[in-house]
């Protein structure tokens, strides 16, 4: 029996959490507040990390800026939070909403397109 790969159950836990987060369930919360070991924590972000990443480069230049400087503010609570279980969770929060945002701006810019 093989060993799951935490990188996926990360990128699986981040698609979960957003669509939760997305339907404003509170089962949102109790994602996080299930998840006890740091690890598990820094792989959802990572997974959160690099949606936002990509949708930020398919921003135009402006959003696509500021969405850097977001990702900025975010790598610094992430830092501050490296051995506090609720901070990483604040952080995952913020990223969850940050990823959501980025969505909405993505669907904006190409509406202003057609």
């Amino acid at each position: 029996m093989s060993t799951p790969d935490p990188a996926a159950q990360g990128r699986d836990r981040a698609d979960e959490f957003l669509r939760l987060l997305d339907a404003d369930d509170p089962a949102a919360q109790a994602l996080l507040d299930g998840l006890s070991e740091i690890r598990d924590l820094v792989f959802l972000g990572a997974g959160l990390t690099g949606l936002a990443r990509a949708l930020g480069r398919s921003l135009p230049p402006a959003q696509r800026a500021q969405a850097s400087t977001r990702q900025l503010r975010l790598a610094s609570l992430r830092d501050g939070s490296r051995d506090d279980v609720d901070g990483l969770r604040t952080w995952l929060r913020r990223s969850g909403e940050e990823v959501l945002f980025l969505r909405s701006l993505r669907a904006a810019a190409d509406r202003a397109v057609s």
